[in-house]
């Protein structure tokens, strides 16, 4: 069967530059299901983006749809006919349903057989209506009409490449009349360009002056910056998500090197690069020690014989940014950060729980009773959370929300406090997402904690719990950005405690009852996700779960203690001999004696297993203390043959009541070794 290629080029005005890639992919993807649905093979795919074009370009293409063949069985024979020879509503809508006539349908079977055969379509005449369904498919969450059109688009269209080979494919899509002339760069290009053939549609373009490319552009840009970053001798900020809108921005891009006055450079930085990354789109250069340079690099769309006008209209611009940047941080500085509070007591943090201010002194008396079970100074820390929101009060803040922490950082710096301290307003927000930098300093890390405590409390304690995918409070992200600071820090910390202390806090606010075991069963099951994305069983995660560890820290040591347990040759019989335990106790009658008394012992498989558990509790308890969770349950794996040897020769449930009693005190002391780390009996 014949092939050619094919081309599509949807021509529009300016697409949403953050969202021209994905629109570029579902596109393509569309096309590809339509194609696939018809039947038609191709042996190359391609999409173009631009910020005035949608391209796909399908290489060698069936020309031709094959033929196909349908059979359907339909109602058995005895099913679609009485018994007088009259057709059943089976055997009438079975013929409806295929859209004929009952005498067409094939009656010579056990059943009734609908057959048809098919013949293929000239894939010319698919074309149209797959890309319209593709076009109509793109997730575009507002679309617009224009002029007095009533087709609906992410963008007004102005033009519709559509060639099979060498041929235009005949059709109207969004308004558009199909042909082969495709358009050039604004400025350099303002003329129609001829789309000769489709493997020719990218370099017909770029005598256009346009890349279609998108990842072409891509890596020109980020290419040209990195060389221009070094002709400065400093290195550029190029946050992949800034690439890609710089990217679809331009058709034909065009980096250059500006420059700002270094009075401005008094600011703090992070300000300085918000504003012109989020507003500028342009990309920061910072020098070996990581500090800013005065100077950025703009991307232009076009190729100036005059390049400093564009340099310094684009200095012209950020100017007045910078200058803004300048005056707020200024304004700030002229009274204490602690001043800043006064504001915060008039705003409202959550109506139920009171004003941002008094989260900050619940943050602050919190964050000094974690500090010293970490290691920390409660009165460092006390004093970090006493200033942790005040930087919210600030003109910077104001008009850099991006700055909340950041510019707390310097105005405490500013005023003297402590370096932790300082550090601590903005460590206070760590994790900032999944993966994210945690707090360095266990000022910051006791107020993270804090702060995060509390508004699970808070939150918990006023009935607004998360539900499905609604967690206005990011309850879910603040449980987790605890759990994450406690284990990869190795903080040794007591939640129980902890969460009571931040209850207590709360007074009447909150409804106490039953509050701190809600949260910390929302806190730990949070760990479960965490252990199934690292590959850990999630009969591991229960194993542990059960005894209700308090500390994060010691939940993972015995979560991976256990982890390794499992990859011992003992521990599914081990496992097994525990869940056999477990179940004897839950129905022995009465308590369980403390004391096992060889006395009664009429086996020598029971001197065995006693001998071997007290061996094993002597070498154990030192390492369950000194939470050496692998070494104990490596130890513990030396019980299997004496365990096992028991249950072969010993019946429990003897019938001399002292004698099944002491068997039980046996059990319960070897279940208690166990328990010392997990139960294991869960391991499944």
């Amino acid at each position: 069967m014949s092939a050619q290629d094919f081309l599509v080029e949807l021509g529009t005005e300016e697409l949403p530059p953050k969202a021209l890639a994905s629109l570029g992919d579902a596109f393509l993807a569309g096309i590809e299901k339509g194609l696939q649905a018809a039947g038609l093979n191709y042996t190359g795919k391609q999409v173009y983006a631009a910020p005035r074009r949608l391209a796909v370009l399908i290489r060698q293409l069936d020309v031709q749809q094959p033929d196909r063949s349908i059979n359907i069985d339909g109602p058995p024979i005895q099913a679609a006919f009485n018994a007088e020879g009259q057709p059943t509503q089976a055997a009438l809508g079975f013929a409806k349903k295929c859209g004929v006539e009952l005498s067409e349908i094939d009656q010579s079977g056990a059943k009734l057989r609908f057959s048809q055969h098919i013949p293929g379509k000239a894939t010319a005449s698919l074309l149209p209506t797959i890309v319209e369904d593709s076009l109509n498919d793109l997730p575009i969450p507002k679309r617009m009409r224009w002029a007095a059109s009533r087709e609906e688009f992410v963008r007004p269209t102005q033009w519709l490449v559509m060639l099979l080979g060498d041929q235009v494919v005949e059709c109207t899509i969004l308004s558009q009349k199909a042909g082969r002339e495709s358009r050039g760069h604004r400025f350099h290009h303002p003329e129609n360009v001829v789309i000769t053939t489709p493997a020719n549609y990218v370099e017909d373009l770029r005598k256009a002056y346009v890349l279609a490319d998108f990842a072409e552009r891509r890596e020109l840009i980020s290419k040209r910056t990195a060389e221009l970053a070094m002709q400065q001798e400093g290195s550029a900020i190029v946050p992949p998500a800034l690439l890609d809108e710089v990217t679809a921005l331009v058709e034909w891009p065009v980096p250059l090197v500006c420059s700002f006055e270094e009075r401005f450079l008094e600011v703090p930085q992070e300000a300085l690069i918000t504003t012109m990354q989020d507003n500028q789109k342009y990309f920061c250069l910072l020098d070996s020690e990581g500090k800013l340079l005065p100077r950025f690099i703009t991307v232009a769309n076009v190729e100036s014989r005059d390049p400093k006008q564009i340099v310094q209209g684009n200095e012209k611009v950020v100017r007045p940014r910078l200058t803004d940047a300048e005056f707020f941080f200024k304004q700030d500085k002229k009274q204490p950060l602690e001043t800043f509070n006064e504001r915060l007591k008039n705003v409202v943090f959550q109506a139920q729980l009171g004003t941002v201010f008094d989260k900050a002194e619940r943050v602050s008396k919190l964050a000094a009773f974690i500090a010293p079970k970490i290691g920390g100074d409660a009165a460092r820390a006390g004093r970090a959370g006493l200033l942790s929101k005040c930087d919210l009060a600030t003109e910077m803040v104001g008009e850099f929300p991006e700055m909340q922490g950041v510019a707390g950082y310097y105005y405490a710096l500013n005023d003297g406090e402590p370096e932790d301290v300082a550090l601590a307003l903005n460590e206070q927000y760590m994790p900032r997402g999944a993966g994210a930098e945690l707090p360095q300093t266990l000022t910051g890390a006791a107020v993270a904690i804090a702060d995060k405590l509390d508004t699970l409390v808070g939150i918990f304690g006023i009935g607004m719990l998360p539900t499905g995918s609604k967690d206005p409070y990011a309850l879910r992200r603040a449980a987790l950005g605890v759990l994450r600071i406690l284990i990869e820090k190795q903080l040794d910390l007591d939640l129980n405690a902890a969460v009571e202390f931040a209850v207590k806090q709360f007074g009447a606010k909150v409804k106490a009852a039953g509050l701190a075991e809600q949260v910390l069963e929302f806190v730990f099951d949070r760990l479960r996700a965490r252990y199934e994305d690292e590959g850990i069983d999630v009969s591991t995660y229960l194993s542990v779960r059960a005894l209700k560890p308090g500390s994060a820290l010691d939940f993972d040591q015995r979560v991976q203690a256990v982890q390794a347990f499992r990859k011992l040759p003992e521990a599914n019989a081990l496992a097994a001999a525990n869940k056999r335990v477990s179940n004897l106790l839950s129905k022995a009658e009465g308590a369980i004696a403390d004391h096992v008394e060889p006395k009664y012992f009429d086996n020598a498989n029971e001197f065995s297993l006693y001998s071997a558990i007290q061996q094993a509790d002597q070498a154990v308890q030192p390492m369950a203390a000194a939470r050496q969770y692998s070494e104990a349950l490596a130890r513990l794996a030396a019980l299997r043959d004496p365990v096992d040897a028991f249950f072969e020769a010993v019946m429990v449930n003897a019938e001399d009541a002292k004698v099944r009693a002491n068997r039980y005190a046996l059990l319960s002391r070897l279940r208690g070794l166990f328990l010392g780390v997990a139960d294991i009996s869960l391991l499944g």
